[in-house]
């Protein structure tokens, strides 16, 4: 199995999941002329896709979806909520007929190689949802967008080979950054973004010793950046109460305009 992150970040997100047999992006919030670039890196054709799996429908996660899939006619999977906000996002212009599939939260299902597991997330969209994919004995996930996280997320992100795991914002950035009150309340809230010291801390409950790579993700342009989030991270992995220390982690930082490292488990 190989994840890659073709771009990941507040202002586009693009994530690569598969394996020989089976193709599949989570979220399409880059132009079509990117996403081609990336899936051409991993040798992968437009049309070679088997689905497109959105967490929810806004624009940093949608904006591609539409000129994408009329050119592709790739079946695209979301909850219904999800349906409902892609459906009403008229800058995505006329979907193609048939292509939107709804699929529920805690319900997994089979596509070709994968077995997907569709999980909830807290967030300001309509019914969010975070995904686990299995192959056999390997597994990858991506949860991104989480305001809080509880024991439900954890159980869901238990025994993963990889994973890209949100690490949205310093706090004291944020606090003291050009952002409007309202707009860091969102941030912050219980259905905004975790920041690097709550991936941290998340990440804590669900290391386990094969657990081959944290690729850390959408990070704020305006109150992050890729040393900072590596950093607290690994900080909180060595203060943590687990037996691990931050450097035992493989940790990188997905870029937000260029393609990560193909990471394969």
């Amino acid at each position: 199995m190989r994840i890659c992150s073709i771009a990941s970040g507040s202002s586009g997100n693009c994530i690569y999941v598969g394996d020989e047999h089976t193709h599949v992006l989570v979220d399409t919030g880059i132009s079509k002329k990117r996403i081609e670039e990336g899936l051409k890196d991993l040798d992968v054709k437009g049309d070679e896709l088997d689905g497109i799996f959105i967490t929810h429908e806004h624009a940093d996660h949608i904006q591609g979806l539409g000129v994408f899939s009329r050119k592709y006619g790739i079946p695209i999977y979301a909850t219904k909520g999800t349906i409902e906000g892609i459906k009403d996002y008229r800058s995505l212009g006329k979907m193609p007929e048939g292509l939107l599939h709804e699929i529920r939260a805690d319900e997994p299902f089979t596509l070709k190689e994968l077995t997907v597991c569709p999980f909830r997330i807290s967030h300001d969209a309509n019914e969010p949802t975070g995904y686990r994919f299995e192959n056999g004995e390997k597994s990858a996930a991506v949860a991104t967008d989480l305001g809080i996280y509880d024991d439900y997320t954890v159980e869901n992100l238990k025994g993963l080979d990889a994973i890209l795991l949100e690490a949205n914002h310093d706090i004291h950035m944020l606090e003291v950054g050009v952002y409007p009150y309202y707009l860091k309340q969102r941030v912050m809230g219980k259905q905004g973004h975790l920041s690097n010291e709550l991936s941290g801390r998340l990440l804590c409950d669900i290391l386990h010793d094969d657990l081959k790579c944290v690729m850390l993700g959408h990070l704020s342009k305006e109150n992050n950046y890729a040393e900072l989030a590596y950093e607290t991270v690994k900080l909180e992995v060595t203060l943590g109460n687990n037996p691990y220390k931050g450097e035992d982690i493989p940790i990188m930082v997905a870029k937000r305009d260029t393609r990560s490292e193909i990471i394969t488990v």
